[in-house]
């Protein structure tokens, strides 16, 4: 009979600070969500204690600290080149209300002469229509690599690299989704990682209350984001409500509120038709919700990098009408 008794894992210290009950559990520090982070992307856990680890996490909600620590873990071990860039634009929600308008807003802005990054996670929820599975229609770089990033950036002001191609450790986390039942806080981490250090970070959270977390994330990694409720969970006006925005620039935070754009709400589209994204662009045909959807939210993406509201839909509107005349 074996009497030893075994060694405790290293990473279990992570999961018993926030699975020790009601009375004994807490939040992790930074500098111990850094650690449990590294360990995970490193390949030191089980794939359990990363099951429990998440769902946990999923439970209490994570606070601020938690996800700077675990954005520190990521950004040291990535390796990206020096590439400059005015926005950083995480797309990892999808659709299943509205089209994806957002991307013709992003499309204008880079033609416009505005530098983005966009990155997400893939397919990951049924019944959602997702960046991904539009890019080539759009004509929108999809690059499987920092190389060829950096080329599109150049060439196009525009590039998206998919989670799996930058930080495959990650997109593993996100595709347990199915698996587990729910997503995990690795969507909300995705979206503050700004990994080429953008001038900002543009942040769509849907759930309310989570807006002020992911804002003051940022905060504790220095950098400068601007935080919304987006349509669907993706970074998108929605015209038909009132917006508020979360924002940090330098260290200071910032709020505003935006009025909803039109007098009544849009009826909802039967079925999401993703060529009315292309026709749209072209001029072929009309469609009232996603006027006012491009146009906003290409003004969030100017008011983010500085211009006062009223400057930053006229802008927007310039930039639209122009959208043909750029790169």
């Amino acid at each position: 009979m074996n009497l030893v008794t075994p060694a405790e894992h290293p990473f279990a210290q992570f999961v018993r600070i926030l699975g020790k009950g009601k009375r004994g559990a807490r939040n992790l520090t930074r500098e111990e969500a850094r650690a449990a982070m590294g360990m995970l992307l490193d390949g030191q856990a089980e794939e359990s204690q990363l099951g429990a680890f998440l769902m946990l996490l999923r439970h209490k909600e994570e606070s601020a600290e938690e996800m700077a620590g675990f954005a520190d873990a990521v950004r040291a071990r990535l390796q990206p080149p020096s590439i400059q860039v005015d926005l950083d634009w995480p797309s990892y929600a999808g659709k299943k209300r509205h089209l994806p308008w957002f991307l013709l807003a992003v499309k204008a802005l880079a033609n416009s002469g505005v530098k983005i990054l966009m990155h997400g996670g893939g397919a990951h929820t049924a019944g959602r229509m997702y960046s991904e599975q539009l890019l080539e229609s759009l004509d929108i770089p999809v690059c499987r690599d920092w190389v060829e990033v950096e080329r599109a950036i150049d060439t196009r002001n525009l590039a998206f690299i998919a989670l799996g191609d930058w930080m495959p450790r990650l997109q593993h986390m996100i595709d347990l989704r199915n698996i587990l039942g729910l997503r995990s806080p690795i969507h909300s981490l995705a979206r503050i990682l700004n990994p080429l250090n953008a001038r900002c970070g543009l942040q769509s959270i849907f759930h309310p209350g989570y807006q002020t977390v992911h804002r003051e994330a940022s905060q504790l990694l220095g950098d400068n984001a601007l935080v919304i409720k987006g349509e669907g969970g993706e970074i998108e006006i929605n015209p038909d409500a009132i917006s508020h925005l979360f924002g940090t620039a330098n260290g200071e935070n910032w709020d505003e509120d935006w009025p909803a754009l039109s007098p009544q709400r849009h009826v909802k589209p039967e079925s999401l038709v993703p060529e009315r994204l292309s026709a749209f662009w072209r001029a072929d045909s009309d469609d009232a919700y996603g006027q006012l959807a491009v146009l906003s939210t290409m003004a969030l993406a100017l008011r983010a990098l500085g211009l006062p509201r009223e400057d930053a839909f006229a802008q927007a509107q310039l930039r639209w009408d122009n959208r043909h005349l750029s790169k």
